[in-house]
């Protein structure tokens, strides 16, 4: 998971941290008994996703990698490779 990087971008942050706040809003909400107040974090908490999924489509979430997506000759010259160096 490490290597994947999952989740450090300001789009990730960006909605956790939006979502965090909602899930006070709503949290405090119940505590004082106030469904109008819990409805409205959870709306934070849906536009907090719309947000993040906006960033990351405007590009400030995390490209993918050049490694990931490779050809199959790719695939196959790396294979033929691993197998040289352990033969």
């Amino acid at each position: 998971m490490a290597a994947a990087a999952h989740g450090h971008n300001p789009a990730a942050w960006t909605g956790v941290i939006i979502s965090f706040i909602g899930f006070g809003i709503a949290g405090v909400a119940m505590i004082l008994p106030s469904p109008l107040l819990v409805v409205a974090g959870l709306a934070v908490v849906l536009v907090a996703g719309v947000i993040g999924k906006a960033m990351a489509m405007a590009g400030m979430g995390k490209q993918p990698s050049p490694h990931v997506y490779k050809s199959v000759e790719e695939q196959t010259e790396a294979r033929a490779a691993r197998a040289a160096v352990a033969a």
